[in-house]
């Protein structure tokens, strides 16, 4: 899902164990490619965890993730031509990482597999039925060396193992201004169906977020509003993120 790492976004942390939680809320009454009055709410929490290691591979810091997510669904289509409501476990991801970082910038390389573990039976089941590749390649750069200001952009392409299924590519994005343990910026995301699909998504919306160093915790909180969608919803899209260190 789009929209869920706010600024800074390709800073890997120190070698360490970090729990991090999503939850995210999503709501839609707008909808391009879909008949009139179609709408979607989506709740999810997503459970991360992850492994930075001492290990370094290509100069940067090796690292393991897993992810997942628990979903609950209410679709639909037409006024009642097409109507579900689910909730369960979605599709468990694991994959590697590297992480890099320099004086005044930081970058992520990633790979991992979405494996399908959720149902999919249903149109508003949490799981998609098949399985999928994701790359994931990022930066961020400050401004000066203070680092009170940075700019952040994540990229995640997404190859699915089924021929009906087109790839997809994910840009997030964060404009960022740090004071101390203080971050503010604008946010936003864009989502492309590649391979002659015509799916597009685009959102922007601002972000806040704030590190407690006596608990080792964060959290950071957003709010995007999508536009120029076409060939899916177009809603309004909150999440929250809870960052652990042990």
């Amino acid at each position: 899902m789009p929209g869920i790492e706010g600024v800074k976004s390709a800073v890997v942390p120190p070698p360490g164990v970090y729990y991090r939680g999503y939850a995210v809320h999503y709501d839609a009454d707008k909808a391009d490619g879909l008949p009139p009055n179609s709408s979607v709410k989506v709740d999810a929490l997503a459970h991360r965890f992850i492994w930075v290691t001492e290990t370094e591979v290509l100069g940067g810091q090796l690292g393991f993730e897993a992810i997942l997510p628990m979903v609950r669904t209410d679709l639909d289509i037409g006024n009642g031509m097409v109507r579900d409501k689910q909730t369960g476990l979605g599709d468990l991801f694991v994959g590697s990482l590297i992480g890099w970082h320099g004086d005044r910038w930081d970058a992520v390389a990633a790979a991992g597999i979405w494996s399908p573990t959720g149902k999919s039976s249903r149109p508003a089941d949490p799981g998609f039925g098949y399985t999928e590749l994701m790359l994931t390649l990022g930066g961020t750069y400050f401004f000066n060396d203070e680092k009170d200001l940075s700019f952040s952009a994540l990229s995640r392409y997404e190859i699915a193992d089924k021929s009906s299924v087109n790839d997809e590519l994910v840009v997030e994005w964060g404009l960022g201004k740090h004071h101390g343990l203080l971050d503010l910026g604008l946010v936003g995301y864009s989502r492309w169906e590649l391979e002659g699909g015509k799916a597009e998504t685009h959102a922007v919306g601002v972000s806040a977020g704030y590190f407690w160093p006596q608990l080792m915790m964060g959290i950071d909180a957003g709010v995007y509003q999508e536009h120029s969608v076409k060939q899916g919803f177009e809603g309004t899209k909150f999440r929250v993120a809870l960052t652990k260190v042990f």
